[in-house]
C-alpha cells in the first residue's frame, strides 16, 4: 500500500488546487485510492479485506495525510467507517460488503436524526452535518435518537437511546454545504433523510458485543482518537517537507542577510520544529502500539484507554498545529499565496483540530484519570 501511495504522490501533489476547488476528491483519484486498498484496510480477511494491524493502518493514514490533508482525512473516514460497521449484525454486514471489500462508507456521528418506533420498524428523518466523503460513498450512516410517541426512549445510564441507521448512498440527499476554511476537498456536506420507513434490519447499535472476530473489532471508541492523531502527524510531516524544500531552493527573504538555509536563526527554529515533530511521531507510534497490544491481549475494551487515546489526540493536534504555524511563519511571504502548499496544510490542521476528538476540554478527563490512578497507587 505504501508503495502504491508513493506512485500516486506526484499526481496528488499536482492536483491539490483542483481538489480544493472541487471541494471533493476527484472520482479518478478515489478509484486509484480504492485500488491501493484504503477502503479495505480494516475490513476482515473473511470478507476479502486486508485486516491490517492497527499501527500499520496508521502508517497508511500518515502517508496520505503527508501528501494532502483532504485525502488523509477521507482515509481516516475510510478506516474508521470500516470499524464502525463491524458492530453491525452479520446480515447487515453481508449486505454492505456484498459487492466486495472496497466499499466506501461514511457517515455522521452527531445524532442529527430521529427514529420513531412504529410497527414495521422506524420512521426516520433528519439532517446530519460533516459527512466527510459522502460524494464518493457507497453507503452512508447517521446516528439517530430513538423516540416513541414523539418522546426520546431512555437507554443506558438514563441517556437517550441512540442507534445508527445505515443505507445505500442513493437513499440519501446530499446538501451542498461544505464551504470551509480547511480540509476543503473532503466533501463534508450535510446529508438528509426525508421522513421514511426503515426496517430494523437497517439499524445497528454501538457498544454491543463484537460481531466480527479479531483484535481490530473488539472495541470502537478506543480507536477513534488515534486515527485523528495519525492524521495530524502526517500533515505536520508535510509542513516540514515543504519548509525544507523551500529552504533548499536557496530562497533568501527580503532584507535578510543570508539565504534561509544558511541563517542561524532559521536553523535554530528548524531544529526546534524538528524536535517537536519527532516527539509527535514518537507519541503517536507509542500510543498506537500500546492500544494494539491491548487489542491483541483482549483488554482493549476499557474506558481508561479511551481517555488515554484522547490525551494523545489532543496533544498531537495542538503540537502539530504549532508545527504548521511555525513553518508558515518561517516561510515568510512566499507561504501566503494560494499556490503554497504550506498555507493549505496550515488551514487543514487548524480545521482538523476543531474535531470533537481533538478538543482541549478532553484534558479534564485526562486529569481525572491521572488523579484516580495516583490515588490507587497511594492506596
Amino acid at each position: 500500500m505504501l508503495a502504491g501511495i508513493q506512485e500516486l504522490a506526484p499526481e496528488i501533489k499536482a492536483r491539490a488546487a483542483e481538489i480544493e476547488a472541487a471541494r471533493r476528491v476527484p472520482p479518478d483519484i478515489v478509484e486509484r485510492l480504492r485500488s491501493i486498498g484504503i477502503f479495505r484496510m480494516f475490513v476482515p480477511r473473511s470478507h476479502g479485506g486486508l485486516e491490517l494491524d492497527f499501527p500499520a493502518g496508521m502508517e497508511v493514514i500518515k502517508a496520505l495525510a503527508r501528501l494532502d490533508g483532504s485525502i488523509g482525512w477521507i482515509t481516516v473516514v475510510a478506516g474508521a467507517s470500516s470499524l464502525f460497521v463491524a458492530a453491525s449484525r452479520p446480515e447487515m454486514y453481508q449486505r454492505i460488503y456484498q459487492d466486495g471489500p472496497d466499499t466506501a462508507i461514511c457517515g455522521s456521528s452527531q445524532p442529527g436524526g430521529t427514529a420513531e418506533r412504529v410497527t414495521d420498524g422506524y420512521r426516520v428523518k433528519g439532517r446530519w452535518p460533516f459527512a466527510s466523503g459522502c460524494t464518493h460513498a457507497d453507503w452512508i450512516g447517521g446516528f439517530c435518537i430513538v423516540t416513541e410517541n414523539g418522546k426520546p426512549v431512555t437507554g443506558a445510564q438514563g441517556k437517550p437511546l441512540v442507534r445508527v441507521v445505515a443505507l445505500p448512498a442513493r437513499d440519501w440527499e446530499i446538501e451542498d454545504t461544505w464551504y470551509a476554511a480547511g480540509l476543503k476537498g473532503t466533501g463534508s456536506h450535510h446529508v438528509t433523510l426525508r421522513e421514511r420507513l426503515v426496517p430494523d434490519a437497517d439499524f445497528f447499535d454501538l457498544g454491543t458485543a463484537p460481531h466480527q472476530p479479531g483484535p481490530l473489532y473488539q472495541a470502537l471508541p478506543q480507536w477513534l482518537p488515534l486515527v485523528h492523531g495519525a492524521f495530524a502527524v502526517g500533515v505536520a510531516e508535510g509542513c516540514v517537507d515543504d519548509l525544507l524544500a523551500l529552504a533548499n531552493t536557496g530562497k533568501q527573504q527580503l532584507y535578510a542577510a543570508l539565504p534561509m538555509r544558511e541563517s542561524e536563526t532559521f536553523q535554530y527554529d528548524l531544529g526546534r520544529i524538528s524536535a517537536n515533530l519527532a516527539a509527535a511521531q514518537a507519541f503517536q507510534e507509542v500510543q498506537a502500539a500500546s492500544h494494539w497490544r491491548h487489542a491483541v491481549s483482549g483488554t482493549l475494551n476499557d474506558e481508561d484507554l479511551v481517555t488515554e487515546g484522547a490525551r494523545s489526540a489532543v496533544w498531537l493536534a495542538t503540537t502539530c498545529v504549532g508545527i504548521a504555524d511555525a513553518c508558515f511563519a518561517l516561510a515568510g511571504s512566499s507561504a501566503v499565496h494560494d499556490s503554497s502548499p504550506l498555507q493549505r496544510r496550515l488551514r487543514d490542521l487548524h480545521v482538523g483540530a476543531q474535531h470533537a476528538h481533538a478538543q482541549q476540554r478532553l484534558y479534564v478527563d485526562v486529569g481525572k484519570l491521572a488523579l484516580r490512578r495516583s490515588a490507587g497507587d497511594a492506596g
